[in-house]
């Protein structure tokens, strides 16, 4: 008696190895590349720019959880100088160095903005700023300075008791 399972090929369930977290990251900036490239691109036709995230609302009244649209501002990466345009490339919000001690990229004319934009999403998608990705983000805020303070007083402390340990018993 046949069954129709057996009509299937039945297979052990095959390795799957993980993605490297490289991946992810140069997804994420991807798509902020192509939000900026839409940003100057409505900024040379003279068009407002949206950008919309979709947001979980709890209804007061019914309880009931409902996806909602909210506009976002996005800032741009890029500047000018007396029409004389630039842009950066940020991780974190913060400017990547792209040549040692040089994060900006002189662009000219701001007609130009989009085909250089194309010029970088086309280097992270052939891999050219993965090191710059996988560089550990550097702390800020609060947190950074209260570990930067609790490093500084513990040094203080070793200090201290150092100096304690050398000084001269009875004095």
């Amino acid at each position: 008696m046949t069954t129709v399972l057996s009509s299937l090929k039945v297979i052990a369930r095959p390795e799957i190895a993980p993605k490297p977290p490289v991946l992810g990251k140069r997804m994420k900036l991807l798509d902020k590349l192509e939000q900026q490239l839409s940003l100057a691109e409505c900024m040379i036709e003279g068009r407002e720019f949206e950008a919309y995230k979709e947001r979980s609302v709890k209804d007061a009244e019914t309880g009931e959880r409902k996806k909602i649209r909210r506009r976002y501002i996005v800032r741009p990466w890029f500047y000018d100088s007396d029409n004389h345009y630039y842009f950066e490339v940020r991780i974190s919000n913060k400017p990547v160095e792209l040549q040692k001690g040089c994060p900006a990229i002189d662009v000219g004319d701001k007609a130009k903005l989009p085909e250089v934009i194309k010029v970088v999403i086309d280097a992270v998608e052939k891999g050219e700023l993965d090191e710059q990705l996988l560089a550990p983000a550097p702390k800020i805020g609060k947190k950074a300075s209260a570990d930067t303070t609790a490093a500084n007083e513990k040094s203080s402390t070793d200090k201290t008791t150092t100096e304690k340990q050398t000084a001269k018993p009875g004095k």
